[in-house]
């Protein structure tokens, strides 16, 4: 595993996502919930769809294209039609810098 650095957490606002763009693979979706961070694929499991650009609800993100939802600490699917969980990764803060763990 190695570590990346996404972003500094004064720049994500409580019960906001966004999404990073990392070199070489797919954009993850990085949550502030309450102050505690989460990071999932930004990809719905359902559809070619940006989580970021959907809204967080009662810990859930709901796609905008179909309004499916996931749990954003579990990645499950949490409402139809999606029925496949949604990658989440592990983070690290140090400080102010937000860090994802990646496999190799």
């Amino acid at each position: 595993m190695y570590k990346t650095e996404l972003l500094l957490s004064s720049e994500l606002k409580e019960n906001e996502v966004l999404q990073v763009e990392l070199t070489g693979r797919p954009p993850i979706a990085l949550y502030n919930l309450g102050g505690q961070f989460f990071a999932t694929d930004d990809t719905c499991t359902h559809g070619n769809a940006s989580l970021s650009e959907g809204e967080i609800e009662e810990g859930k993100i709901y796609c905008p294209f179909h309004d499916g939802a996931f749990d954003i600490r579990t990645g499950q699917a949490a409402g139809a039609p999606c029925s496949s969980p949604v990658q989440t990764y592990t983070l690290q803060l140090e400080g102010d810098k937000i860090f994802v763990l990646l496999d190799e």
